[in-house]
């Protein structure tokens, strides 16, 4: 039914917005709780048929790249042992489940973050998650990298631009355009980016007094 309805509501869209130049993205839920048990029950409540042995998201990436849309998934800021132990959750190797199943169906993949997350670990794993080797045995082999097409970050509000957040969103964002090509320490990033953070000093104020209740 899920697949069926993503159909639907694709084919509609792509009336819409065919030779426009607008590209239609599709955002897939994170649900990483009981991804650590056999059942994947909160998975498979959200219509995700995802179990030990049926991959439910080939289906999903497959039935997007008919489309020519984009697979958008979230929670790739977080670390497996970030969460509640009890619940079992694993969004690490969910990203890569479906990073991986974005590769067999030969359909590009985005990100963004699930929860307003400030600081230089989350910002790393984003990093990490928005290149990832999928290498496996082959680890570090040419090719084996997923490169993700885009990332939203989430979210803009007064909490984001206050001073140590928005250094470190400014230093964040230059690894991100830098990508693999880098290869600098976090101390040295914020120190380049100094120039912009001083320069964008009256935008972030404006938004700060915009985005207060």
């Amino acid at each position: 039914m899920l697949l069926n309805h993503g159909e639907r509501i694709l084919s509609s869209a792509q009336s819409i917005f065919e030779g426009t130049g607008v590209k239609i993205s599709v955002k897939v839920a994170g649900i990483h709780w009981h991804y650590g048990t056999r059942s994947h029950a909160p998975e498979l409540t959200a219509g995700y048929y995802n179990i030990r042995f049926r991959d439910g998201y080939i289906p999903i990436a497959r039935m997007l790249a008919r489309n020519g849309a984009i697979l958008n998934f979230t929670c790739i800021e977080m670390r497996d042992h970030e969460q509640p132990q009890y619940a079992l959750c694993a969004p690490e190797k969910l990203v890569r489940q479906v990073a991986l199943a974005s590769r067999e169906a030969n359909v590009p993949l985005a990100g963004e973050n699930a929860l307003p997350r400030y600081d230089e670990y989350a910002h790393e794993q984003i990093l990490h998650s928005s290149s990832l080797n999928l290498g496996g045995d082959n680890e570090g082999k040419k090719g084996d990298e997923q490169e993700m097409c885009a990332f939203t970050y989430l979210r803009m509000n007064p909490q984001l631009f206050q001073d140590d957040n928005w250094r470190k969103f400014v230093g964040f964002v230059k690894m991100m355009r830098e990508g693999k090509n880098g290869n600098k320490c976090w101390e040295q990033v914020e120190r380049e980016a100094e120039h912009f953070v001083y320069v964008s000093q009256p935008l972030v104020q404006e938004a700060a007094v915009a985005l207060s209740p």
